[in-house]
């Protein structure tokens, strides 16, 4: 395998990587080229800082291909072309032959929760403290137990279910992603368990995890429907969550609980007016600059 290195402005990085892909690169990434540098520019909208730019001043494009004379056809083929102006051919580089699944799955250690509720790839053995767990690999659809908001939801369901004891609930998880929050909930002890989403990917995603971490629930697209339940969980995006506010307020029967992350800290008071006219939202996790907001309908 070889990596061939390009440097080029923002404007360029586009339609470089068309190229790149049309020239039959296995695969093109594209970085910050002034990345732990003072240079060095915010991307995706990190807690606190400015809303995000179309891409860096400068990128660090790297293409892969499986021979090294196909890496040089290529550069040989961009560097005539009027799009590689202001563009820097950088090197071709011979790439280790590498156990690439192992090589992931390194990268993935079981994820506490609680000191007795831990979220565990299919490669690790629970640890000898998780009185409860779910298995659970990275796949297509958000929701592994690493990410601040999904890691809040379910500190929320291990300390709200355990402490309501046999009392048994209907849970939805809208917006469920790999289902991680769902089956939190069914192994809780939640009597039943709905899971939607508006990707196919996830929906399928959902049910397989269930599977795997022997527990049920009801996973599919959203539907239209009256049906209520003890506890609406949304981790999503504050936007599309002020739109949700009317249907997921809808969703929570009388003194059922309301639980909404993907939320920064500096939304808390667009969230809070948005649901201002359903229930009163507070602010009960908080973890690296994103919130967990809840509230009781």
């Amino acid at each position: 395998m070889f990596e061939l290195t390009l440097i080029c402005p923002q404007d360029q990085v586009e339609t470089l990587s068309d190229a790149l892909d049309a020239l039959d690169a296995l695969s093109v990434s594209v970085e910050d080229e002034d990345a732990l540098t003072d240079a060095e520019e915010a991307q995706f909208a990190e807690p606190d800082m400015p809303n995000p730019k179309d891409g860096w001043a400068r990128s660090r494009i790297s293409a892969l291909f499986l021979t090294q004379e196909a890496a040089k056809e290529t550069i040989n083929l961009l560097q005539p072309q009027d799009f590689f102006f202001n563009c820097k051919f950088v090197a071709i580089t011979e790439l280790a032959d590498q156990d690439w699944v192992r090589l992931t799955q390194s990268q993935f250690e079981p994820v506490e929760i609680t000191s007795n509720f831990w979220i565990v790839p299919t490669w690790h053995e629970p640890p000898m403290q998780a009185h409860l767990s779910i298995r659970l690999d990275p796949g297509l659809a958000f929701g592994t137990g690493t990410h601040p908001t999904t890691k809040m939801c379910l500190r929320w369901i291990s300390k709200q279910m355990s402490l309501q004891g046999n009392k048994k609930n209907r849970v939805l998880d809208y917006g469920c992603g790999s289902g991680i929050l769902a089956i939190a909930a069914a192994k809780f002890g939640a009597k039943e368990v709905t899971a939607i989403d508006i990707d196919e990917a996830a929906v399928n995603a959902a049910k397989l995890n269930a599977i795997a971490n022997n527990v049920h629930l009801q996973a599919s697209f959203p539907t239209q429907t009256n049906d209520v339940y003890d506890i609406v969980l949304a981790n999503i995006l504050a936007t599309p969550l002020k739109v949700l506010a009317p249907l997921l307020c809808g969703r929570v029967k009388t003194g059922g609980h309301l639980v909404l992350a993907g939320i920064l800290s500096r939304q808390a008071g667009e969230l809070k007016e948005a649901y201002a006219p359903y229930c009163s939202l507070v602010i009960t996790d908080e973890e690296d600059g994103w919130i967990l907001m809840t509230g009781i309908l």
